[in-house]
């Protein structure tokens, strides 16, 4: 178990970080079956600064692995990371991302039971609107 609290799991023999990121492949499979999308690739890696030399101290490049990336049937790319939560490293990795890769968007996807599959930021606006009706 993660710190975080998540279970990693093996399917088709692929190793995953939590439950949630495997539910996600089978529906990626699922998809692809069904021709909604080209295709997907597992844990893509992207150099977000290459490595390099200053002052005689070497720099290692500074990558991200996304979870997942997902080509669509028009061609367009989406980088996928499935989170219950965005922690200040996966912002900063965002923002880098984002200025390094104009044409690709990153989107972060959470799994509930009400709504499937949905944006993180979908479902903390939810919680948050839910939690204004409690306190009502």
């Amino acid at each position: 178990m993660s710190k975080y609290g998540s279970k990693k799991v093996v399917i088709d023999g692929i190793k995953f970080a939590s439950k949630i990121e495997g539910q996600y492949y089978l529906h990626l499979k699922q998809l692809q079956d069904e021709m909604k999308i080209l295709s997907y690739m597992i844990q893509p890696v992207y150099e977000l600064q290459p490595k390099f030399e200053k002052n005689g101290k070497k720099y290692h490049a500074i990558k991200y692995i996304a979870d997942f990336e997902v080509v669509h049937l028009d061609g367009s790319v989406e980088v996928i990371d499935i989170k219950g939560m965005l922690l200040e490293a996966f912002k900063i990795k965002q923002k880098l991302f984002e200025y390094r890769y104009p044409d690709y968007t990153i989107k972060c996807l959470t799994f509930t039971k009400t709504f499937g599959w949905e944006t993180l930021e979908e479902a903390s606006k939810r919680r948050k609107e839910a939690k204004k009706c409690l306190k009502g």
